[in-house]
């Protein structure tokens, strides 16, 4: 059973090391360009800061996916309108945990955190159109397609072929 809550500021070092200790095809499966990954030193700075503020002025909150007392993977939801909409990501971090169908329950409950501390109408999430995983666990999740397009979806990523998904309340 998988259990979510939100990421601690020690816990954010799962961050650095899921993106710094992944191989160039990984990444390039999750539409992450290697050299737009922040320095870890930067990283670290970074999430000192965003926690640091009250949680309603952060850019963005992390969720992390609790198996037997071990994180096996996160989300995070960024570009928040609260009462309105957000975007989430998710990643299973413990790479023999992939394609094991835990992620669509920890989709599933990161959502409805989400949905409950925004008050949310609408979560969108936009995975690279070729990784077949997360655009699966998302329609497992419930989530709806809307489109596939070409974008930049983040600050990570390159420009490339996403699947747009909703989720509505």
């Amino acid at each position: 059973m998988v259990s979510v809550r939100e990421m601690t500021l020690g816990e954010t070092e799962t961050v650095v090391r899921y993106f710094h200790g992944a191989t160039p095809e990984f990444l390039e499966m999750l539409g992450v360009d290697p050299t737009r990954l922040p320095r870890p030193d930067a990283w670290r700075e970074h999430f000192a800061r965003e926690f640091a503020l009250p949680a309603e002025q952060r850019q963005a909150v992390f969720v992390v996916w609790i198996v037997d007392d071990a994180i096996v993977g996160m989300s995070s939801c960024d570009k928040i309108v609260p009462g309105e909409r957000a975007n989430m990501h998710l990643h299973v971090v413990v790479p023999n945990l992939r394609q094991r169908g835990i992620g669509t329950d920890a989709v599933r409950a990161s959502a409805d955190l989400y949905f409950a501390k925004f008050s949310l109408k609408r979560l969108f999430c936009e995975p690279n159109a070729f990784n077949a995983g997360p655009n699966r666990t998302l329609q497992k999740a419930g989530f709806r397609y809307v489109k596939t397009h070409m974008t930049v979806p983040g600050p990570l990523n390159y420009h490339q072929a996403v699947t747009r998904w909703v989720l509505e309340r």
